[in-house]
């Protein structure tokens, strides 16, 4: 069943410069939403609208160009990890019809000398559109700048040391990935453009999609459309999160629908950024999650063998 309500929002400023009443109330109300829905909309989130604007356009351009330049971008041993993946490679865990989308995925660029920068591969330069690189990467520095004060705020939601996620997350694994879902040309064998799942990481920040169909699933089992508005961002939680707060902050359920036939000669432009710590982070649930009416749920594990694990379950790694 799909109804519909609103998720709720928030405002970052009152955290990122609010004062100590503020940026308290602003903690509470984001580890509530976080524990009761696990959606929330952000409004005055600091990254730039032309910047989302230029990122869209050039992301665009990108996926008209012809698809074998594109493929050319398309390297099999990085499992998607970095460049070009083409249409129906990835698949939700547990589904083996493949999702109706391609995407391209830019990764974390090192620049103060950090060892970890030989963990990743370098990023995939599109030579036909040399403004592509530099906004992607000034992009993902915005985004992760964002995500990085949300996780500050649930660190004090959860009881941590505000900086908790700080060490973690600078210099970590986080991918921006542009998707493009085409237009559908046939009577689809499904009404689902991308099958229900939950993402890895710790959390997601989706940045306005060009057309409506994400749906969330409530604690009701309704089928929620979720709209921000231009001025916002959707941020959820990951599985890496639910995993660490042993379920207390939970990792909620999402699809990709079809639009209405009339709208099926369009295609749908989305680009998530999945924030990931580095790789060494343990995820072992925190002991402050743990007690008698809520005992341990996971076993321990770091976050890059938690990501290998799952890149294997959606048909990313072999």
């Amino acid at each position: 069943m799909v109804t519909t309500h609103s998720i709720p929002v928030v405002d970052l400023a009152a955290f990122t410069k609010g004062d100590a009443a503020s940026k308290a109330a602003f903690v509470q109300q984001l580890g509530k939403a976080y524990e009761e829905v696990g959606f929330v909309a952000v409004k005055n989130h600091g990254i730039p609208d032309k910047l989302i604007e230029d990122l869209y356009k050039y992301v665009q351009q990108f996926f008209a160009l012809p698809a074998d330049v594109k493929r050319s971008y398309e390297i099999p041993e990085l499992a998607g990890q970095r460049g070009y993946t083409s249409f129906g490679k990835e698949h939700a865990k547990g589904f083996d019809a493949p999702d109706l989308k391609e995407f391209f995925q830019f990764g974390q660029t090192v620049t103060d000398g950090d060892p970890i920068a030989n963990e990743y591969p370098d990023n995939v330069a599109v030579k036909e559109l040399p403004a592509f690189t530099p906004t992607c990467t000034e992009a993902y520095k915005a985004f992760e700048t964002s995500g990085i004060s949300l996780l500050q705020a649930i660190a004090l939601y959860l009881g941590l040391d505000e900086h908790y996620f700080d060490k973690f997350v600078h210099n970590g694994n986080s991918i921006l990935r542009a998707i493009h879902y085409p237009p559908i040309k046939e009577e689809p064998k499904s009404a689902i453009r991308a099958e229900q799942h939950e993402d890895i990481n710790l959390i997601t920040l989706l940045v306005g999609a060009s057309a409506d169909g994400l749906q969330i699933l409530d604690k009701q089992n309704n089928w929620v459309p979720v709209t921000s508005l231009p001025e916002q961002i959707v941020v959820n939680v990951g599985d890496m999160l639910q995993r660490l707060t042993n379920n207390k902050l939970k990792s909620t359920t999402h699809r990709v629908v079809n639009p209405p036939r009339e709208r099926w000669g369009t295609s749908r432009f989305s680009i998530p950024f999945f924030l990931h710590p580095k790789s060494e982070m343990p995820l072992n649930c925190l002991e402050s999650t743990i007690d008698a009416e809520h005992p341990i749920e996971y076993e321990p594990i770091t976050a890059g063998e938690y990501l290998d694990e799952r890149l294997r379950e959606i048909g990313l790694k072999k």
